[in-house]
């Protein structure tokens, strides 16, 4: 059966269509066609050839299957590469293809937005050859939450990636949701459709949503050191969004932008996750590509909460005093961590950095502590630069902070993602490991599946998160509308340090209610989650709200989206043991009232619900404690740009 599959794929121009059944599955060759369908057959993935000629140009197509109804989702994904040498996989001929493979796999993760992790997936790899007789493969899983794909190439010698020809064409009609690029990722999300789209460069990760109403979220994952981190464009075609390499400018001009690679060699996972927003939100399939972790023991890597003096005081860790005051906010809302930011190094006003780690010890909490990534590449002098630049100096630093008792590092301005800064940032998780430290990274790259290999990878930055307040006066405003965004983009991927929860006002105020602040506790996942206030912003809380906070678990056992619409509202169910944690914000300037149905609860059980809303005004929170089984409901009204969270527990 083999070779009658791979002859009727080398005699491409045969009319012949021949249907084939592997594992239970449908899989179809025809003359210019080749369709690889999800495991639950929801998600389709036609192959085809654009020129209808021998050696051609080769497109995926991807249609999505509703209870029957047939839809076309991305109408063509154009594929290849050219590297150096005059050598181009662009006009193919392909030669032959693998029989299917069933994916089954399932892991455990220590933290993000689920404990265990399942998936499946139909794999084909698909062998195309060039003018030249050289050989391309480009492997294609088709999972039940979306697609992954990547190139790989075979033999020996170094070359460098011109381009890749990698491009997703979306319907003109098709209404997306896409951040402007920046190098730290810390831009707004537009929506845009038809005349209002926009010609840029994007970050990842882009949303869309099709006339049809199928969502798919774009990304990449199990980028390395063999290659460079990329971005997508529509400059040339605004429905066109094509793969592009960072500019040569990122990190001061510093560094390659084309990638290197040496035979053999895989490219990163291309990804689209695919479905309706609960789909799109509970998707882990930027992980479930990622490599397995290489660290054997996740005992010692432990998710909580910090206090943070940053927001509140930009020199606050400059100052022993404050410092102190924090670790104090620590103890009283049992929050296992405090972070020592920039300027730990010129600490004054009663005590020095080894007083301080001192104090923070003798309270029985655990410091984290901020670094500068250093090097030419970042334009911020701030100190200390360098001692996260070379091996050696990661080596003796992380010693000295084993010795001292920091749990973990931040390590903030990275400002590129060519080839050169992805190594680094892995460089860096690898050996932190060795000395059992945490990390988390700031000014840098959105997720890209790397906490999956290195679950030391606590959490990202690549947001604009509440750190915005103090930077203008703009966030005030788009504030709301952005935080009902992020669950459906930036937070999909991966933990995402927007260091959330104010309560008083920074150097630029809030319009968000208290409600609203309240459920990011819930709605945004980091796996290290930086509450952000001063020390009175929680101390004169209500009693059940402070309580909340006390409490309120970082890494989850599920996630479930249970209503919403990127830019207006979002309602979110968390898991984690036996209760359940609900979150649910207004991002439109208008009282609304929610309705929320508890149909994910165990049947015939009955539950408590301790359910804190908006009150009156902005500013004051109510609390109602009731009785609810799953067949029940109930409305919840939030005021303009308000919020709402409950925890549920069995009686």
């Amino acid at each position: 059966m083999n070779s009658i599959k791979n002859h009727i794929v080398e005699n491409i121009l045969s009319k012949t269509i021949l249907l084939m059944v592997l594992f239970g599955f449908s899989y179809w060759i025809s003359a210019n066609n080749l369709m690889v369908k999800s495991p639950n057959e929801k998600i389709i993935v036609s192959l085809f050839n654009l020129n209808n000629t021998e050696n051609g140009k080769w497109s995926l197509n991807v249609k999505l299957n509703d209870n029957g109804k047939i839809t076309e989702t991305i109408s063509a994904i154009d594929l290849g590469l050219i590297l150096s040498e005059g050598i181009s996989f662009d006009e193919m001929k392909l030669i032959k293809s693998s029989k299917l493979l069933l994916i089954k796999e399932n892991y455990s993760m220590p933290h993000g937005k689920s404990s265990q992790r399942q998936n499946e997936g139909n794999e084909v790899v698909f062998t195309f050859e060039n003018t030249e007789k050289k050989k391309l493969n480009i492997t294609v899983r088709v999972y039940n939450d979306g697609i992954a794909f990547r190139y790989s190439l075979s033999g020996k010698g170094n070359f460098t990636v011109q381009d890749e020809l990698t491009s997703y064409s979306v319907n003109q009609e098709a209404t997306r949701w896409t951040e402007k690029w920046n190098p730290a990722n810390e831009g707004l999300y537009a929506s845009m459709v038809g005349n209002k789209i926009q010609q840029e460069e994007w970050c990842y990760p882009a949303l869309f949503q099709t006339k049809d109403n199928c969502w798919f979220l774009l990304h990449e994952s199990a980028v390395d050191g063999t290659y460079c981190g990329s971005k997508l464009s529509n400059k040339s075609d605004k429905n066109k969004y094509k793969i592009t390499f960072p500019d040569p400018k990122d990190g001061r001009g510093k560094g390659e932008s084309l990638p290197k690679i040496t035979f053999p060699w895989k490219s990163p996972w291309r990804v689209i996750i695919l479905g309706n927003l609960n789909d799109i939100v509970a998707s882990t399939l930027v992980d479930d590509v990622a490599p397995p972790s290489v660290i054997k023991n996740t005992d010692w890597i432990k998710p909580g909460t910090v206090s943070w003096n940053y927001w509140s005081s930009n020199h606050g860790t400059k100052d022993f005093k404050t410092v102190c005051e924090f670790a104090d906010l620590a103890v009283a809302m049992d929050w296992p961590y405090t972070l020592l930011d920039w300027e730990w190094d010129s600490m004054g006003n009663g005590g020095n950095l080894e007083d301080a780690l001192k104090y923070i010890h003798s309270k029985g909490i655990k410091p984290l502590m901020w670094y500068n990534s250093g090097g030419d590449h970042t334009w911020v002098s701030s100190t200390p630069k360098d001692r996260m630049l070379t091996h050696e100096n990661r080596m003796a630093e992380f010693s000295k902070l084993k010795k001292l008792g920091v749990a973990g590092v931040k390590v903030d301005f990275f400002e590129s993602e060519k080839q050169d800064m992805i190594q680094y940032y892995i460089d860096i998780l690898e050996d932190a490991s060795q000395f059992e430290m945490m990390v988390y990274f700031h000014g840098c790259l959105v997720p890209r599946g790397w906490s999956r290999t290195y679950p030391n990878l606590m959490t990202y930055e690549a947001v604009r998160g509440a750190e915005w307040y103090n930077n203008g006066p703009e966030f005030t405003a788009t504030a709301p509308v952005h935080n009902t965004i992020l669950p459906f983009t930036r937070n999909v991927v991966g933990s995402m340090d927007y260091t959330p929860v104010t309560f008083t006002n920074s150097q630029f105020p809030h319009l968000t209610s208290y409600g609203h602040e309240l459920a990011l506790s819930v709605l945004f996942e980091s796996a290290l989650q930086h509450f952000a206030d001063r020390p009175e912003g929680y101390y004169e809380l209500p009693d059940e709200p402070r309580k909340f906070l006390r409490e309120i678990p970082t890494s989850w056992d599920k996630t479930l989206l249970l209503q919403g619409f990127p830019g207006k509202e979002v309602v979110m169910a968390r898991n984690k043991n036996t209760q359940w944690y609900i979150g649910g914000i207004n991002g439109e300037n208008t009282e609304k009232t929610l309705k929320i149905k508890f149909h994910f609860l165990d049947k015939n059980k009955k539950y408590k619900l301790r359910l804190i809303k908006d009150g009156k005004h902005d500013k004051q929170l109510l609390t109602d404690n009731s009785v609810i089984e799953s067949i029940d409901s109930i409305d919840v009204k939030v005021l303009r740009q308000g919020g709402f969270v409950a925890v549920i527990s069995l009686l």
